[in-house]
């Protein structure tokens, strides 16, 4: 800054107050380039440098964590990703419909926040439904596969028939008896039936022959198990331990002539 010039009172000859002088005025003047040192200039370019390095990070960092926030929510919170469909994969002895009923997922639900084991589970909890699974297809379809129950057996109850899978699940009745399947007299089927399970125990070890020649396993007891053959036959099983040497046993002597073949002890076998 430079002294400018200003105007004040100058005193009279008597010493007391005269006329006005100039009084002096200070102002700002910019400094050229030249006042600064080039060292000075170049030790303040390289810390501005330092300071937009070390802030760098911190900004991408808040622009990542900006995006990602704005990501999930249009994802999670907005139905931009809702479901829009619920594809029904597998599904024959079910309909589409019943599965999309059990699984209970509701229109523009966030895709990203469907419980897949969840809605796995309660699709598993239809009867016809061995298992389940459920995955998304993006943007907004969900997809559900199913693994029905293949019947191995009928179990007849009263004037209709009780299909039972290898678990001895009941998941379906029919009016009439499958031709294929054979039929497993037992009281009350079901998975956790002792007699059901003598029974499934029978038909998983009967070799071909046997099953061939077979129309039904009759499960009066646990040690009362015999096999109804055609042309009136019969096998007395016995309980279902022992099973493959009994199945090989009485393999040996279908050609017996004979209604009743006794394997109950396969060492010593009887004739009737």
């Amino acid at each position: 800054m430079s002294p400018g010039p200003a105007r004040g009172r100058t005193p009279g000859p008597d010493g007391g107050a005269g006329r006005r002088g100039p009084v002096r005025r200070w102002q700002l003047v910019r400094a050229g380039t030249d006042a600064v040192p080039p060292s000075t200039r170049r030790f303040m370019a390289r810390a501005r440098q330092r300071r937009m390095r070390a802030a760098l990070p911190w900004a991408v960092a808040v622009g990542v964590l900006a995006l990602a926030g704005l990501v999930a929510w249009t994802v999670l919170g907005t139905g931009l990703f809702g479901v829009r469909e619920v594809r029904v994969v597998g599904a024959k002895l079910v309909t589409p419909v019943e599965v999309r009923d059990a699984a209970a997922v509701p229109d523009n639900q966030p895709l990203a926040r469907v419980d897949l084991t969840a809605t796995a589970r309660r699709v598993g909890a239809l009867a016809p439904v061995e298992r389940a699974s459920v995955s998304r297809d993006w943007p907004g379809t969900l997809v559900i596969r199913v693994v029905e129950r293949t019947a191995v057996a009928a179990v007849p109850q009263g004037e209709q028939f009780a299909l039972i899978d290898r678990a001895g699940v009941v998941f379906r009745t029919v009016p009439r008896a499958p031709d294929a399947l054979p039929l497993v007299q037992v009281g009350r089927p079901g998975p956790d039936d002792p007699g059901t399970r003598a029974g499934l125990a029978v038909l998983a070890v009967l070799s071909p022959q046997l099953r061939a020649e077979l129309v039904s396993v009759d499960v009066a007891g646990l040690a009362r198990i015999t096999l109804r053959l055609r042309h009136d036959r019969a096998v007395v099983w016995g309980d279902a331990t022992r099973g493959a040497d009994k199945s090989r046993v009485a393999t040996a002597l279908l050609g017996r002539q004979a209604d009743t073949i006794d394997v109950s002890a396969p060492d010593v076998v009887t004739f009737q």
